[in-house]
């Protein structure tokens, strides 16, 4: 009896050994739990509920990017523990206690404090302090006692974590900013990913490879940042449905909801976690959209108002702002939302006021390099010397300038910033100016305005761009060259910038105008484009001699019509003929005739044209320059000189104004100008942009037209028909 009972004891503890170790491995295959997120719940919460790390849960769930994000109804996936894991502080402590310290703070201890609360203060454990000051484990805490504090790496952000590094491929249309939002990453993360990119510029060449972040084990995860929501199953819909609606596949859901294998099947009921629809799947380049970056401290109303979109539409195109705005973040706008935002590179520019954003510390070095031609100034005469200088125009240019620039350079200094200026006479000689580049460095110069004469521009330039650092050289009159160098700001819009900036604006003010084209023989290239934005214009026939065919022009005109009539030449002769022509069209025939061109140049300004007919015709034409009114530059100037600014002066004022202010916002010229957008001053405004290979254009222009014997300048949003800026 007692060797039976001993038997049966011994066959229900063995049985009993079985079902404890059974119920063990399967606790231990069950690595996994699931949990819809109740209101009123915090992340602590949960992970107090489940006796895991809140670390551990941000860790599982990506798209979770801070414990502040939780959200009710949203669905969990939480890592287990066995029971004898260690607790949340434990597992802190025994990760710190791995890790080597990085450095180490000293600390002197002042009276009351604790250990614990120095641990709190340096973010470690009182262990970890009692580990590099041994005295502690025998004595107390005193006042005095200089402790060693370690310090030790931070670790990596949960969004971080299982990330792989994977080449990338550059596609056409794409920069740097789309490619930061295809990845979900910041820009400054991504050129740290990618130390080889040139900090001076942002282009991107079409097949460049570069390191982008991915998700581990997730097929579905394109970009980083996949957002995900809760999906209730309603009644009689299977998986192969769920599937077409999110556009996943089924192995997909299943992978990211394995409940499903456990159930059999799916439920209704059940409560799945799928990627949040997107909007369009439209290609992610400049074609389609442009960019943003979000500043620090910008919430969604601010960025709503900023990018001029409904909250609607920044989620539905970002719906990663579901976890929050983050500064840094790349946000996409459709190109067709983007109309009133100032744009440059793709990028949505932030309007910067360049006087409030200086900074004292950067005190800009700036080289003028400038044809005074001082040698053949004969000063001891002085009526001479004054002659040369009325005489000679580059010489006459260069000390308007200079005379420009000074005002500009007492403006900045009475704002506090510090500024060294060198003034070098190029004389007009090219070897002065390699004489002057042999034997003196540019290395330390942050920018050299000049030269004015084009043939010098290519020894300045190629010392420039050969140094250790790249110079930035300012042409204040040119407006392009034949050179290869990209460190060149060609200060003047070129033709086809003016060209296009009228064409664009008749085409859009354009009702039923009739157009016609009246263009000499050196200008049949920009008749054919004037023709080729207007289809609808006709061109008027010209004479064997050179001059407009009077009675084929004089039918084309149409009472009851009103007639716009570019006129393209360089002869000052035909254009006064042809203005006079036009006058008596609108004076005597009783026509209705306006009067364009897409290049004003000397034809237009020479004595022989009657300024009352150009009055009479609106005459409009685009210009780099606006002229002056009585701003505080001109009353700088009178102060400082006696007279008045001619146009030189104004230049010199404007580019060396706009070139130190950039200078005094962000110490690398390269850099400001691919964040500032259109700046303007007394006279002259400035868009640079860069094909990164020929240097930067300044691509700002005006609409000016004649109006009551004076030139004036036309309001940008004003229709053609006359409304004007005074």
């Amino acid at each position: 009896m007692g060797m039976k009972k001993l038997k049966i004891t011994v066959k229900s503890c063995a049985f009993l050994l079985m079902f404890v170790m059974l119920t063990f491995q399967l606790q231990a295959q069950e690595k996994f739990k699931y949990h819809t997120v109740k209101e009123g719940e915090t992340i602590y919460g949960i992970a107090k509920q489940y006796r895991v790390t809140p670390y551990a849960i941000l860790q599982q769930n990506p798209e979770i990017k801070n414990v502040e994000d939780l959200k009710p109804n949203t669905y969990l996936v939480i890592p287990l523990v066995s029971s004898t894991a260690a607790t949340d502080e434990n597992v802190d402590d025994k990760t710190k206690e791995q890790v080597e310290p990085i450095g180490f703070v000293e600390h002197k201890v002042k009276r009351k404090e604790t250990l614990y609360r120095l641990a709190k203060e340096y973010g470690v454990t009182e262990e970890q302090i009692k580990r590099y000051n041994t005295n502690l484990y025998s004595e107390p805490l005193q006042k005095k006692m200089v402790l060693k504090i370690p310090k030790y790496p931070k670790p990596k952000d949960p969004t971080e974590q299982d990330l792989e590094m994977l080449q990338y491929m550059v596609k056409p249309k794409e920069t740097r900013w789309s490619i930061a939002n295809k990845f979900g990453i910041s820009l400054d993360s991504l050129e740290q990913l990618n130390p080889q990119l040139d900090k001076n510029s942002t282009y991107l060449a079409n097949g460049q490879m570069l390191k982008v972040p991915r998700p581990k084990g997730d097929s579905l995860a394109k970009q980083v940042s996949v957002v995900y929501e809760s999906f209730t199953v309603p009644k009689s819909i299977g998986i192969y449905r769920v599937s077409q609606n999110y556009g996943i596949s089924a192995d997909s859901i299943i992978k990211l909801n394995p409940q499903i294998t456990e159930a059999g099947g799916l439920k209704e009921g059940m409560v799945l976690r799928l990627p949040k629809k997107r909007a369009e799947n439209k290609e992610v380049n400049v074609d389609n959209f442009n960019f943003y970056i979000v500043k620090p401290q910008q919430g969604i109303f601010r960025l709503t108002k900023v990018l001029e979109i409904s909250k609607d539409s920044l989620f539905l195109f970002n719906p990663e702002l579901e976890n929050g705005v983050k500064a840094g973040m790349v946000l996409k706008v459709p190109k067709k939302k983007s109309g009133n935002l100032q744009v440059k590179n793709a990028l949505v520019l932030d309007k910067i006021n360049l006087v409030d954003s200086i900074n004292i510390d950067n005190q800009p070095n700036v080289l003028f390099m400038l044809p005074f031609r001082i040698n053949k100034v004969d000063f001891a005469n002085k009526d001479k010397a004054k002659a040369w200088v009325t005489r000679v125009k580059d010489t006459r240019g260069a000390l308007g300038f200079y005379s420009g620039a000074l005002v500009a350079l007492d403006s900045l200094k009475k704002m506090g910033l510090s500024i060294n200026a060198k003034f070098v006479d190029t004389e007009r000689d090219v070897n002065k100016v390699r004489n002057y580049l042999a034997t003196n460095s540019l290395q330390n110069f942050d920018a050299i305005v000049g030269p004015i004469d084009p043939s010098l521009l290519p020894e300045i330039a190629y010392k420039s761009v050969s140094t250790e650092k790249a110079v930035p050289v300012i042409a204040p009159f040119a407006s392009s060259s034949i050179l290869g160098f990209d460190n060149i700001f060609y200060a003047n819009p070129k033709d086809d910038i003016l060209r296009e900036r009228l064409l664009n604006f008749v085409k859009t003010q354009r009702k039923n105008e009739e157009i016609i084209v009246i263009a000499d023989a050196k200008h049949q290239a920009v008749r054919d484009s004037i023709v080729k934005v207007l289809p609808f214009a006709r061109v008027a026939k010209m004479s064997k001699d050179g001059s407009l065919h009077l009675v084929d022009f004089e039918a084309m005109l149409m009472k009851n019509k009103t007639h716009w009539v570019f006129v393209e030449t360089s002869d000052a002769n035909l254009a006064s003929s042809i203005i006079s022509i036009l006058n008596a069209a609108n004076t005597e025939l009783d026509y209705s005739v306006r009067m364009f061109t897409t290049n004003y140049d000397r034809a237009f300004q020479a004595s022989s044209i009657s300024k009352p007919h150009l009055s009479n015709l609106k005459f409009t034409f685009p210009s780099e320059y606006k002229g002056f009114k009585n701003d505080s530059f001109v009353r700088d100037f009178n102060q400082k000189f006696g007279y008045d600014p001619d146009r030189y002066a104004v230049k010199g004022f404007d580019v060396t104004y706009d070139i130190l202010l950039k200078l005094a916002f962000k110490k690398n010229l390269f850099f400001a100008s691919q964040f500032v957008g259109t700046t303007e001053y007394s006279g002259n405004k400035f868009d640079y942009f860069t094909n990164h290979t020929n240097g930067y254009y300044n691509q700002a222009t005006y609409l000016m037209q004649y109006d009551d014997l004076k030139i004036i300048q036309l309001k940008e949003e004003d229709d053609i028909k006359g409304n004007v800026s005074r």
